[in-house]
């Protein structure tokens, strides 16, 4: 399994493991195998203690183990409205639809322009991220930070970026920054301009928006405890942790201090 050496913790973790409040930036963790067999026996020959989160249902060994709901996604199905925004948007309360169209109607009376892939928005996301969550951001660790970095490469050199920016007045109030593939379109992280009343609820819709427009398969928004996704009625699919035996407060894979001791 890929492991990587977690100083802070001195203990190996499937990669790239770092923590964050105690937590992994994992999200649908999984474990590449040919067949569902071969991860069957990777498990049952794990000779010490174990403790993977984030796995996705769809991988979960086939033999009674003690698997926990650890965390939960959350998912938009344009499909399910079918690919109609109107639909989605009319499973809501009249007084709530009300509610909303009054406080985005104020930001449209101010002109709203959206552009993307406009790669220089993207260190202005950075920054108002880091200034409204400060010690709290992920990007206020440079390990994160530099492999984000990486990764937006990775995704603009082969045509899977979608850096949405939303323009009120002719200035920059939000940008997130996703990627497109197989038909499903993951929502990763982005910064918004706090002064601009409603601009969350704004982009948010827009993906929606976009989602039914190109008729993508999914909308993951991933995990995080932020009321507004079950308040968006996005669906709540649940991630799942493996302790191997119980491992209490114990994360990942154990070691020794000279790191001799792997269990994998």
């Amino acid at each position: 399994m890929p492991l990587s050496w977690i100083d802070e913790e001195k203990y190996f973790a499937q990669f790239p493991g770092e923590t964050w409040k105690g937590k992994t930036w994992l999200e649908q963790n999984k474990i590449i195998a040919a067949d569902p067999q071969f991860i069957d026996a990777l498990m049952e020959n794990l000779s010490g203690r174990l403790f993977i989160r984030y796995i996705d249902a769809e991988i979960l060994p086939s033999y009674d183990t003690p698997f926990s709901v650890d965390e939960v996604k959350y998912l938009f199905s344009p499909g399910q409205y079918e690919y109609s925004f109107e639909n989605y948007f009319m499973t809501f309360s009249k007084k709530t639809r009300k509610k909303f169209n009054c406080e985005l109607n104020r930001l449209h009376d101010q002109s709203v322009h959206y552009r993307y892939n406009h790669m220089p928005d993207i260190d202005w996301m950075f920054e108002k991220n880091i200034s409204v969550y400060r010690e709290d951001s992920y990007f206020y660790d440079n390990r994160f930070f530099r492999a984000f970095i990486d990764m937006i490469e990775f995704f603009k050199n082969n045509g899977l970026l979608l850096l949405s920016s939303l323009l009120v007045g002719g200035r920059l109030a939000a940008v997130d920054v996703g990627a497109l593939w197989n038909n499903v379109y993951t929502v990763l992280a982005g910064g918004a301009d706090r002064q601009f009343k409603g601009i969350a609820k704004l982009i948010n819709f827009h993906h929606l928006k976009l989602a039914c427009r190109r008729r993508f398969d999914i909308v993951d928004f991933l995990c995080g405890d932020f009321n507004w996704k079950s308040r968006f009625h996005l669906t709540p699919c649940p991630l799942y942790k493996l302790s191997l035996p119980q491992a209490n407060d114990f994360t990942s894979f154990h070691v020794t201090e000279d790191r001799a001791s792997i269990a994998a």
